[in-house]
């Protein structure tokens, strides 16, 4: 009898490891008692991108803002003029615009009276002057350019604050003003949700081939954030065996900027096309506050050496409605859907100025972009 047993057992091990090894060819795996059936829908619940050179539509390049020490929110005098400065937020500007413009009004409303002038038309410009307008501020924007030709517009439009600081050179003053914008503009961006302003909802998959570490932003916003969902391999339909799925909030800018300087106009600002070639010009200005958002402009203009470019290059390819999710993965790629495209990221080049597309590089990210979202179960369905 005891011999009869091990033979049915042997048998039906037997047996399941040849079904598994049928749905692991078919690209499906079982985790668990999980039935055939259920497993495959688990790991294709998600269709994927369709990444080729065919799809492409547009390469841009923008150039990141950034300093060691972090954004400046600092308020000096420039003549007889009051001038509060709000630029340097690297790979984070979208992310933490409206908090950072909330921290340089509070320092520019004090004892101020009469209008006031924003330099830039950026996000931090745009919010930057709607703050004011909600305060009963008079507001001009001098800009050298408007949406859509703006870096702002060029941004991927992830929230969560990259590339914004060197953990090396944060003080505890910069660490509270790093967490008081983004907690202010986390709870700003949430209530315009919807699709006037291009504020959605997503969850983002982050891959690995390795267990993740817990980094310091991660950290540092770990109260605001939602919890981040651990997923096993069985429970996510990409090859990587460690992921995380976490909702996040995604903006497209050019929505969103298009229709911010709409309500700005709406509302009574004013907007002056005119490029500014040193300080001086800018305290020639008629108005006593004046709120410094030029972005890698202020190099120039007021000799901040610490502010350098860090370059980015977004590949965009051809829409795709059904994709309502988003992605990060192995070699820094990333994948943001949009209304006027999918967003494929990941580069990240410090001192470099240009401004043109680098074919090679645009090759690059298609290349790893389609190393994964190839490998994905359904993918392989349906070829």
């Amino acid at each position: 009898m005891a011999a009869e047993q091990a033979l049915s057992r042997r048998s039906l091990l037997k047996g399941a490891a040849a079904g598994t090894g049928a749905i692991l060819a078919s690209g499906c795996t079982i985790t668990g008692t999980t039935p055939p059936q259920a497993a495959s829908v688990t790991r294709c619940m998600l269709p994927p991108v369709r990444v080729s050179e065919g799809r492409r539509i547009r390469s841009v390049v923008g150039l990141r803002p950034y300093r060691r020490a972090g954004f400046r929110v600092e308020r000096e005098t420039l003549g007889d003029k009051a001038l509060i400065h709000n630029y340097g937020h690297g790979g984070g500007g979208i992310t933490l615009s409206w908090g950072s413009s909330r921290l340089a009004i509070d320092l520019g409303l004090h004892g101020h009276d009469g209008p006031a002038a924003v330099i830039g038309s950026g996000i931090m410009g745009l919010t930057t002057a709607w703050l004011l307008i909600e305060q009963g501020v008079p507001v001009t924007i001098y800009t050298k350019a408007l949406p859509p030709m703006t870096t702002s517009n060029i941004a991927g439009g992830e929230w969560y604050p990259s590339i914004v600081y060197s953990s090396n050179a944060m003080t505890p003053a910069f660490e509270r003003q790093f967490v008081a914008a983004s907690e202010y503009s986390y709870r700003r961006f949430q209530i315009m949700a919807g699709e006037r302003y291009g504020v959605h909802w997503h969850d983002l998959y982050s891959l690995s081939n390795r267990p993740s570490r817990t980094g310091n932003t991660a950290a540092l916003l770990a109260h605001i954030l939602p919890e981040a969902e651990i997923l096993d391999p069985g429970q996510h339909p990409f090859a990587q065996p460690y992921a995380r799925r976490i909702p996040e909030m995604f903006i497209e800018p050019p929505v969103f900027l298009r229709e911010l300087l709409e309500d700005i106009r709406v509302a009574g600002g004013n907007v002056v096309v005119r490029d500014f070639a040193t300080a001086g010009d800018i305290a020639a200005l008629p108005e006593n506050t004046i709120f410094n958002c030029t972005g890698l402009g202020a190099r120039a203009l007021f000799g901040d050496e610490e502010l350098i470019p860090v370059r980015g290059q977004l590949e965009i390819l051809l829409p795709q409605p059904e994709i309502d999710y988003a992605m990060k993965g192995p070699g820094g790629a990333y994948m943001f859907p949009r209304s006027d495209g999918i967003v494929c990221g990941g580069s990240t080049d410090y001192r470099n100025w240009s401004t043109e597309p680098d074919p090679q590089l645009g090759a690059a990210i298609l290349v790893n972009h389609a190393d994964i979202f190839d490998a994905m179960p359904c993918r392989n369905a349906e070829a």
